[in-house]
């Protein structure tokens, strides 16, 4: 099946494939009677950061008393029943996401929180949801290949603000839900995105940036450690277990939905102190044993660099980096790059399997292996292309010693590897860390 929709998609003009694409969409939406006018639809967008913010929000929304839907890279949600994304797509197909919706109207929810992905806009399974809330979190260069250029990526990003105009007001409890824009003021892209109509707009600083949108909610007397964020908010400690200045990005982002839908700022503190962490994200993998282990879901360069920044605040010996990068066409060009990361900032570099989709792995291996050997690293030595990813792991943690770093990146809490024919075979990294943990601690 996977294949001939492959063939069928060089064969037939793109503007067929985009009707087919725009009609499916409309279908799932008349099918399950239009869910999104029944609750408030929070949308998160841009390049990092989206499922960290739509976990925090939920977090918020919770803790000040709603019930929640989600959607995102990390988990599904319909208020208490929520479950681990098992379905290799951040932006799930039209019938699925309207479904998803659907159990959030009979659950009463009063919020649907959706991750909403670039390629998801291209492919219209936006269309058909009524976005009440908008969030921008920061834009720079990735799925470059998919969207033929970052103009294209922005501008598919920007079709979901347009669209915020066009879908129609609601009343919800008698009360008329007003349409709001919460942007990144320290993203250089944040003006193309404001510059959209909304009733509402709000802006999220760590500046001193002045800026004339309706209001701006800045973080002051910022603090990371490796113990964590702190931050105020208009004289407000927001302290989290969370690590990087990019979380306080994602934290600030939450903070300011909360802040639109009339939530007091204590409040929203004490909600979020109880977030230990997110899962996938910069999550510890802890066996008891002598060294860290990390995961997490960076698969491109900016996102691994920033991970390389935050590791500096964490006491380590050596650091064994291992990686991959995904098939199936998305962003080749990354491959070397992220290998070469890995080869300047770890001591060991392992490249291993990721998801090749219908690419041969052996050939995405070596393209990531290419980048550490510009940076100095030597194969078999401190450099180590293993097929595997259960072997690779257990590579990692036979080379590692006392208080040594282990990175595992670009899969994050992801539930299957997408292998060749539209196959998924389950997988989670943590889960099989901690196997090979156990299996070392028992030996």
């Amino acid at each position: 099946m996977f294949v001939m929709l492959n063939t069928l998609r060089k064969i037939i003009p793109r503007p067929l494939f985009q009707l087919y694409h725009y009609l499916l969409a409309l279908a799932a939406d008349f099918f399950y009677r239009q869910p999104s006018e029944k609750l408030i639809v929070i949308g998160v967008t841009g390049t990092s950061g989206k499922s960290s913010v739509v976990y925090l929000v939920t977090k918020i929304l919770e803790k000040a008393g709603f019930r929640v839907g989600a959607a995102s890279t990390i988990l599904f949600k319909v208020d208490k029943n929520e479950w681990l994304n098992d379905r290799k797509m951040t932006m799930i197909g039209r019938f699925a996401l309207q479904k998803l919706i659907k159990q959030a109207v009979k659950a009463n929810c009063q919020y649907a929180i959706i991750e909403t992905t670039s390629q998801g806009i291209a492919q219209f399974r936006h269309l058909g949801i009524n976005y009440d809330i908008l969030v921008f979190t920061n834009l720079y260069p990735e799925h470059l290949e998919a969207h033929g250029g970052f103009e294209n990526y922005k501008k598919a990003k920007l079709k979901l603000f347009a669209k915020l105009k066009t879908d129609p007001p609601k009343l919800i409890a008698g009360q008329r839900i007003k349409k709001t824009i919460i942007a990144n003021l320290d993203d250089q892209q944040a003006s193309d995105f404001l510059d959209h109509w909304a009733e509402m707009k709000f802006g999220f600083t760590l500046t001193n940036n002045s800026t004339n949108i309706g209001r701006v909610v800045r973080a002051e007397k910022t603090k990371v450690s490796n113990g964590g964020i702190e931050f105020m908010v208009d004289r407000q400690l927001f302290s989290l277990r969370l690590l990087g200045r990019h979380n306080i990005y994602n934290t600030l982002a939450a903070v300011t939905v909360g802040l639109s839908q009339g939530l007091g700022l204590a409040g929203m503190a004490d909600g979020l102190n109880n977030v230990t962490g997110i899962p996938g994200r910069l999550e510890f993998i802890d066996e008891g044993q002598n060294f860290k282990v990390i995961v997490d879901y960076a698969f491109e360069p900016k996102a691994v660099e920033a991970l390389y920044q935050l590791i500096k605040y964490l006491p380590h010996q050596k650091i064994i980096h291992l990686l991959g990068s995904a098939g199936g066409g998305r962003d080749v060009s990354r491959r070397p790059k992220l290998g070469q990361l890995a080869g300047t900032n770890a001591d060991i570099v392992i490249a291993t399997n990721e998801d090749p989709y219908d690419e041969k792995p052996e050939k995405i291996i070596d393209q990531v292996a290419v980048g550490a050997i510009r940076a100095k690293k030597i194969i078999d030595q401190n450099l180590f292309k293993i097929l595997d990813r259960r072997q690779a792991i257990k590579k990692a943690l036979s080379l590692a010693g006392a208080d040594d770093l282990i990175l595992i990146t670009g899969k994050g809490c992801e539930q299957a590897m997408a292998v060749a024919n539209n196959k998924k075979i389950p997988w989670d990294d943590r889960a099989v860390v901690r196997e090979e943990l156990k299996k070392i601690s028992n030996s």
